[in-house]
């Protein structure tokens, strides 16, 4: 397992995997193991993927100072990664929560993004959030699962903050609730640093103006990854998001969740290495208008 060791002298762990060109890959959460992601839908066979634990998850050790567990204070975290990696230029792909990392990462560093892919991703960095109503605009779209009935009523009393999270709700999450999706979801428990993730959104994590403004000058492509059922983000939301980056492009991936790979892992793997094969888009001359996001289903 190899490992390395940040500014602040604490040890990280990355896990490798499949053969390829590296795609260097940043987990959700915020603050679950790499191990959740698997071999993201049998990327694997086309890419080494390089999953990185965060500080304090899986096989990384937990820093001195807990503070050091926000989001903005790990993009020094993924600079010594990719040194690391010994890539003067990463492919990046990011889950969920992960993604804000991401894009802080790539509006510091933006020399050092050849594509960036941004799966299911959390638009805190952006000023944008999902909402509880957006929520349960894709929860209704379940109306048809057997689950639905008993789910609904916890799923919206636990976004009003009436109650407490209440496994029956985790059909929402998938795209499929079949015994796949059941031990991914069982697994969570034990995979996630609670306490750093209570810690990764904290106060003055984003500086949203900042953040957009750097990224408006990304020249890399990026692709923005949407779940048809997935609350957070909706599709809309996702395209919202991907209006932040000059050259970006947004997929939605019909029937899926929040992990869209255990949904269809097919369609995944490929809709991600069409991406990632894709020849680079020619910068964009100063001055010259961004193209509006593009978007498949």
């Amino acid at each position: 397992m190899p490992t390395f060791t940040t500014a602040d002298g604490t040890r990280l762990a990355h896990h490798l995997r499949g053969d390829g060109e590296t795609l260097a890959v940043l987990p959700g959460g915020p603050m679950r193991a790499s191990a959740y992601l698997g071999d993201l839908g049998g990327l694997t066979t086309h890419r080494r993927l390089a999953l990185l634990d965060l500080r304090g998850t899986g096989d990384s050790a937990a820093p001195a100072d807990p503070a050091t567990y926000r989001c903005d204070r790990m993009v020094a975290d993924v600079e010594a990664w990719r040194d690391h990696l010994s890539l003067d230029r990463m492919d990046l792909l990011a889950h969920s929560a992960g993604a804000a990392a991401a894009m802080l990462y790539a509006a510091r560093h933006p020399h050092r993004i050849r594509r960036l892919v941004l799966i299911t991703p959390n638009p805190s960095a952006l000023g944008l959030r999902a909402t509880p109503d957006d929520r349960l605009a894709a929860a209704r779209l379940r109306a048809h699962e057997p689950w639905f009935a008993e789910a609904y009523p916890a799923f919206r009393d636990w976004l009003a903050g009436e109650a407490d999270f209440d496994e029956v709700i985790l059909p929402f999450f998938h795209g499929r609730w079949d015994d796949t999706a059941r031990a991914h979801a069982a697994a969570e428990e034990a995979q996630t640093n609670d306490e750093a993730g209570e810690r990764y959104f904290a106060e003055g994590a984003f500086t949203p103006a900042a953040t957009r403004a750097a990224l408006a000058e990304l020249t890399a492509p990026v692709l923005v990854y949407a779940g048809e059922y997935d609350g957070g983000p909706r599709p809309a939301l996702a395209r919202r998001a991907a209006e932040a980056f000059p050259n970006a492009e947004v997929t939605v991936q019909s029937g899926a969740g929040h992990y869209p790979w255990l949904d269809d892992p097919d369609t995944f793997r490929g809709r991600i290495t069409a991406f990632l094969d894709r020849t680079s888009p020619r910068a964009r001359p100063s001055g010259e208008k961004a193209t509006p996001p593009r978007t498949a289903r």
